[in-house]
């Protein structure tokens, strides 16, 4: 098979030596990294020996010469003669130099990127019997980079690395078998290799094994044998996820460590609760931008062993995960902006951090830009926006939008006025729970705006927001009450009680406009 186009090396490869191996050098080990920790003197003159036989063409001088460019050792890094000669190694079969060059195809490193040429050298790596580059082809086949995506294809080059004892590709032959990718779902299958892996000392199959632990998945009736665990589940897999949790921290992994830390923070049996700061700061200042988020959470709150609460380091833990898109992150640094915690009360600050959230498709921070933009909080008051952001929310369900985009409606604000469209919009809210728009759907049936007059559906929309404690429901029923007969009242009071059974009603939200 003839390699793609676009090769790095358009000179022609030098013929290799008839006996490589008895040129004088370290040819045996040809993924060190030479004078990494030697003095200049000999990295000089392993770079010259290096130099003198990948000019006579040995693929191992030529494989570890692209190594020295490729990681900056003993030269100036540059991945372009590292793609050179790994292309010169590759092109004599050498399995390690043709993974390694289809890396650097895959990342665009010293050449431009190419899906497809990533595939064709992990594939002649892989048919090597190259374990990485066997991983590496999966991983294409399983995202659909440069090859037609094929999960079943995926799995197959993951258990023939995985056989190899590859701790990466057990974990992801793992994944596979925990999601059906490519497999059916097979939880005792993705714990068998979440394990191997583990045991591996794979941080992230830690990790896994320990969330499936805790999900109570794979352990058919009990909880498998490891870590000295009898059969059981429950608090008993709890434990053992806390044990491989613990071990993955203890090597440094974020995860771990923040698992671990909301574990402290929850109150776990088996944590520490004065743990949670010390776990989460580890990950945090690793850059898990969760733990960053959690750790900002647990000072402004002052809870979980960080002594109290501090709103300045809260705001800075809080925009570190808002600054790499922590979409809570962002909707809460709005908040301080917005309410002046840790930080000067800064509208415009605050409207930043909610439109980043926002243009994620957070719905609180998209109700929240709709208030700002109504009111002109931070932003030139416009109407028309603020209908833009509440009917984003209230796509999704937010209920005080879609009372809010109600009001714009029943007022004309922004939109063309629409009765119907109010009423269509308080009821989905009002069948949320909302007390507010419960009370604006009482007052559209008791007028009859957008929808037939029904004095006895107002009064039951009017007891069910007085009930939900909106003040204006409870101050008007009364003057509702008294247009109807005994007989409606009593209608409208089983009204209610049906909604009720029928519905679980939901505390009163935020409301505004």
């Amino acid at each position: 098979m003839q390699p793609p186009d676009s090769q790095p090396d358009s000179q022609p490869d030098p013929q290799p030596d008839p006996q490589p191996d008895s040129q004088p050098g370290p040819q045996r080990d040809p993924r060190r990294r030479p004078g990494r920790h030697a003095d200049p003197a000999r990295d000089a003159s392993v770079l010259a020996w290096f130099v003198h036989a990948a000019e006579r063409g040995n693929p191992y001088a030529q494989f570890n010469l692209a190594l020295l460019y490729k990681n900056g050792a003993g030269v100036a890094r540059d991945d372009g003669l590292a793609c050179l000669w790994l292309a010169r190694a590759a092109r004599q079969r050498l399995a390690f130099a043709q993974n390694h060059l289809g890396s650097m195809y895959s990342q665009g490193r010293g050449v431009a990127r190419s899906d497809s040429l990533a595939a064709y050298w992990f594939g002649l790596a892989a048919e090597q019997g190259d374990a990485s580059a066997q991983q590496n082809l999966g991983d294409l086949y399983r995202k659909g980079r440069g090859v037609p995506r094929q999960p079943d294809q995926a799995v197959a080059w993951y258990y023939k690395a995985a056989e190899q004892d590859l701790a990466s590709a057990q974990r992801l032959l793992g994944e596979c078998y925990l999601n059906g990718e490519g497999v059916a779902v097979n939880h005792a299958l993705a714990m068998a290799w979440f394990r191997k892996a583990a045991v591996l000392e794979d941080a992230a199959a830690e990790v896994e094994l320990g969330l499936m632990y805790r999900r109570g998945q794979g352990l058919a009736g009990g909880v498998p044998a490891g870590n000295g665990s009898s059969p059981g589940n429950g608090a008993r897999g709890e434990a053992e996820a806390l044990h491989w949790f613990r071990r993955a921290a203890g090597r440094g992994y974020p995860a771990a460590q923040r698992l671990l830390g909301l574990a402290c923070l929850e109150g776990v049996a088996g944590c520490d609760p004065q743990g949670a700061y010390t776990w989460l700061q580890c990950a945090a200042r690793q850059g898990d931008a969760e733990a960053q988020f959690s750790l900002g959470q647990l000072l402004s709150g002052g809870k979980g062993g960080s002594g109290h609460c501090d709103e300045g380091r809260a705001l800075a833990w809080t925009t570190r995960a808002a600054e790499q898109g922590h979409v809570l992150a962002q909707y809460s640094l709005g908040n301080m902006y917005a309410h002046g915690r840790g930080v000067a009360r800064d509208p415009a600050r605050a409207l930043h951090w909610y439109r980043m959230a926002a243009e994620q498709g957070a719905p609180n921070a998209q109700f929240t830009l709709g208030v700002m933009y109504a009111h002109g909080q931070g932003v030139r008051r416009d109407e028309s926006a603020a209908v833009a952001w509440y009917r984003r929310a209230a796509e999704q369900g937010d209920a005080s939008a879609q009372n809010n985009l109600g009001v714009m409606y029943a007022n004309g604000q922004g939109v063309g006025q629409d009765d119907a469209c109010a009423v269509h919009w308080y009821g989905l809210a009002a069948e949320q729970g909302h007390a507010l728009a419960q009370y604006n759907l009482g007052g559209m049936y008791n007028s009859g705006r957008g929808v037939e007059r029904d004095t006895v559906r107002s009064y039951m929309w009017m007891l069910l927001a007085a009930d939900a404690g909106d003040p204006a429901a409870s101050a008007n029923k009364a003057i509702v009450a008294r247009r109807l007969s005994p007989q409606q009242i009593d209608s409208a009071v089983d009204m209610q009680r049906a909604w009720r059974r029928a519905r679980t009603v939901e505390s009163p939200e935020r409301r505004a406009a």
